[in-house]
């Protein structure tokens, strides 16, 4: 903690000028009168002023610049002790127009450290935590510890995680001082890097390898103890591995932000060159390209991964006979993997013997103009591996270079391993596995096959966001999870549009009405729900976006200009924002502040609907139709019972008290209205009277539809309109309508006389995430749902025990519940 306060103090001040700064945006433009809300005020206020390193359409401007940093690393895993040990030389290149006097390092392993920020401010039970569950209690129900979170607490008290720092040092080896904050460390230059410069820096390092299962972490090893070999086998997945320089950019100088676990990271694009010193029997896949094949793979080997390079369906590599041979012995000789790759920003690679590998070779357009889909996977991954894997990194890479660029890395990997889902520069960690049946097959669920095709189309996918299209995914996780999640809803729905991708309007609607909804634009660590927030709800802005507001036409040509504009560069929300408007010409502010901004949901509700019909002003038409309209009241229930009883009225008994009344009743039409008329239609201007009697001829049907925003985020109103003929019309009415009355509008609809309106539907196609459904009718509709019968369970009290039965039951051994399953079904 003491670490730590140097930095705290030192941000005091420059959090003041924050809060001050953006205290001035909010107030530039105060409504002080009334209550109305300008949910179309422009975002400039808000957004960062364009400079000559960005400018106001959202490009890089013409002196943006970025820091460049080349890494060669020399690693060996020792897999007894699951260990890494490296060095590593540094070079930083300053491409800032700043004199730099230090070098920020990031050391996210020191996040495992039970010491760390990470440990210290993780609450029992509390909201958005990362990893195993807990619960506090609740009523009768008591706090929950969950096995896995016993698990890690364990795993961390019986080993020591975090960096081993033993070396930091300039070129010549001159030991440079350096000091360790949580997990960043700075390194202090001999001499200031002045603007155009390079310094080189050295650091010999080591950590213990954390077990993914038991920490939740990112990458890790896991163990497979039922394998034939002795001690059983791993695979290692190693990423976010060595220190690595934090950014230091434009908008926010060094990206130092200490790594909780939930805010991912930035780097700097740079060369790396990698050698890792593995057991002889392990099969490595890593970032680049592997520069010693004939060093690492049997003649067989190369041969069939030239053939993979031209073939139509994937090839192995490594065949399941070799991997399983290769699995059940061990060695204790090494080899060493040797790895190049340029202009990456991480390197990450996974390590086991148990690995099959096979590959296909994917042509496109260039630059890079071939490209190798490979993908690794122990023999759990079984068929399902074998099947969809590669041909899923395929089938990504042509959806995303439609919507994007060209893929410019020369490989796309997938690797199977206890991680979930994670993404590196060309290479990714999916974790779907299939199922160990008793007669010996694998056999995986519908669940496992969309989540093995999912995960690989998004993470494959995050190889353009943010991988390329460099955004801070610490500071804005929506920038890279959304977009993403967005494309890989578009590629997902070209692959099976019955998979449920998640990126659809209706998807998000319990999220967006829900009261743990925080703004997109809040910095990761303090979103409540990561899920629906960074991934979701952008991908379905985007969606609506793409449907709904723009159209197909407009939305691509403007993404994929941002795509191209920002590859290799490092994006902010604020150039995404210029850029779709810039390129694709409409005015989007609203639909930034308002989806990105705000937790406002959509909720159109369509409230009444007035059927209008324009007085002739003739009074032998007008007022037939008002005697008319009288008429079609229902009747007086005592007037239609005294009629029913025989009752007859006094005026009927006694005719001798009518009188002129009696013949005629306030609708009759006297001289005196019809020569009003004429001089009415004298005094009309020529114009005038043609238009007014072409509208009494045609006699239209006039409605009159009251909309109000419930949920308070404006939106297109999107109406079905369906007619007494059975006939339907689309009406799309632009958001806009809202700009002067966000609260309630009204709308004149008018339709040919033939063409008598029966019903109005707000939104039917579900397009625009309306969290209420129900009052999107008009006139309102029953609402079908459902109701299941069930039957009560005994109480499960300890007092409500037989225990007088209980206390006569026999012990079970291992021996016996062997014999029951196999003889006994009861």
């Amino acid at each position: 903690m003491n670490k730590r306060m140097p930095k705290l103090v030192w941000l005091m001040p420059v959090l003041t000028m924050m809060s001050a700064s953006s205290a001035f945006a909010d107030g530039a433009i105060k409504q002080t009168k009334g209550d109305f809300e300008d949910k179309f005020r422009q975002l400039e206020e808000v957004l960062p002023t364009p400079n000559v390193y960005r400018n106001a359409a959202g490009e890089p401007g013409h002196q943006y610049w970025q820091q460049k940093v080349d890494y060669d690393i020399d690693a060996t895993l020792d897999e007894e002790k699951r260990r890494i040990d490296a060095s590593e030389e540094i070079v930083y290149h300053n491409n800032s127009p700043d004199t730099l006097k230090y070098l920020w390092i990031q050391l996210d392993q020191n996040k495992f450290r039970d010491d760390s920020m990470s440990a210290l401010t993780t609450t029992f039970g509390g909201i958005g935590n990362r990893g195993p569950a807990t619960s506090a209690a609740s009523g009768d129900s008591p706090a929950k510890l969950s096995l896995g979170a016993l698990r890690r607490q364990q795993f961390v008290d019986d080993n020591e995680l975090g960096y081993q720092i033993k070396k930091v040092a300039d070129g010549r080896g001159k030991a440079l001082h350096y000091v360790i904050v949580g997990t960043l460390m700075r390194v202090d230059l001999a001499e200031p890097l002045k603007p155009g410069k390079k310094t080189e820096v050295n650091i010999d390092f080591g950590y213990n390898i954390v077990e993914e299962d038991a920490v939740s972490a990112r990458s890790g090893y896991e163990h497979f103890p039922d394998d034939e070999r002795e001690g059983g086998n791993d695979i290692f997945l190693l990423a976010q591995w060595f220190p690595r320089l934090a950014a230091y950019t434009d908008y926010e100088a060094w990206t130092n932000k200490e790594f909780i676990g939930r805010g991912e990271f930035t780097l700097e694009f740079g060369d790396y060159d990698v050698s890792m010193t593995v057991p002889a029997d392990h099969i490595v896949s890593s970032t680049g390209v592997l520069q010693n094949p004939k060093d690492v793979l049997t003649s067989e080997q190369r041969k069939r991964l030239e053939q993979a390079e031209t073939a139509d369906r994937p090839v192995f590599i490594v065949t399941p006979e070799e991997a399983l041979e290769n699995e059940k012995e061990g060695t204790s000789k090494t080899k060493t993997w040797h790895f190049k790759a340029d202009n990456v920003r991480d390197f990450a690679w996974a390590s086991s013997r148990k690995f099959m590998w096979d590959a296909k070779g994917v042509k496109q357009g260039g630059p890079q103009e071939h490209v190798m889909a490979m993908s690794f996977w122990p023999k759990e991954g079984g068929d399902l591996w074998k099947k969809y894997s590669t041909e899923s990194i395929v089938h990504t890479l042509e959806v995303y270079n439609r919507f994007t660029f060209n893929y410019p890395y020369p490989t796309a990997q997938s690797v199977n391993g206890p991680v979930g889902g994670m993404e590196y520069p060309m290479i990714t960690f999916n974790g779907p596995r299939t199922e160990l049946q008793d007669d010996g097959s694998r056999t995986y669920s519908l669940a496992e096959k969309r989540f093995l095709i999912g995960v690989v189309i998004h993470e494959v996918g995050h190889t353009y966001f943010p991988m390329i299209v460099n955004s801070d995914e610490r500071q804005w996780t929506w920038m890279d999870e959304g977009l993403n999640s967005f494309l890989d809803g578009v590629a997902g729905r070209e692959w099976d549009p019955d998979i449920p991708w998640g990126v659809e309007p209706r998807d998000v609607t319990g999220y967006m009405k829900s009261q743990t909804q925080v703004p997109i634009m809040t910095q990761s660590d303090s979103v409540l729900r990561l899920g629906p927030n960074a991934y979701t709800k952008p991908a379905v802005a985007l969606n609506i976006l793409r449907e709904t507001i723009l159209g197909r036409e407009l939305f691509d040509f403007a993404f994929k200009e941002y795509a191209r504009r920002w590859m290799f560069k490092r994006p902010t929300p604020s150039d995404f924002f210029r850029t779709m408007e810039e390129a694709s010409g409409v005015d989007l502010d609203w639909f930034w502040r308002g989806w990105f901004y705000t937790t406002d949901h959509v909720d159109i509700s369509i409230d009444k609907v007035y059927k209008l019909r324009l007085d002739t002003e003739d009074p032998d038409i007008d007022y037939a139709r008002e005697r008319q309209i009288e008429k079609d009241k229902p009747m007086s229930l005592t007037v239609e019972r005294n009629a029913a009883e025989g009752r007859k009225l006094w005026v009927d008994r006694f005719t001798d008290i009518t009188d002129f009344y009696d013949e005629n009743d306030q609708f009759t039409v006297t001289n005196k209205e019809r020569n009003k008329y004429q001089s009415w239609l004298k005094k009309l201007k020529p114009w005038e009277r043609t238009a007014f009697e072409r509208a009494v001829k045609e006699d239209k049907n006039y409605y009159v539809m009251e909309f109000s925003n419930v949920g308070g985020l404006v939106m297109p109103i999107i109406l079905e309109l369906t007619f007494a003929d059975g006939s339907k019309e689309m009406m799309r009415i632009p958001a806009e309508i809202w700009r002067r009355t966000p609260k309630a509008v009204s709308k004149l609809i008018v339709t040919d006389k033939d063409k008598e309106l029966v019903s109005v539907t707000v939104d039917p196609r579900w397009e625009t995430a309306d969290v209420d459904v129900e009052n999107n009718h008009y006139p309102r509709q029953i609402i079908p749902s459902r109701i299941e019968a069930y039957k009560s369970k005994p109480s499960s009290a300890k007092v409500r025990r037989d225990i007088m039965q209980d206390i006569k039951t026999e012990l079970k051994t291992d021996d016996k519940e062997g014999e029951k399953k196999e003889g006994d079904d009861n």
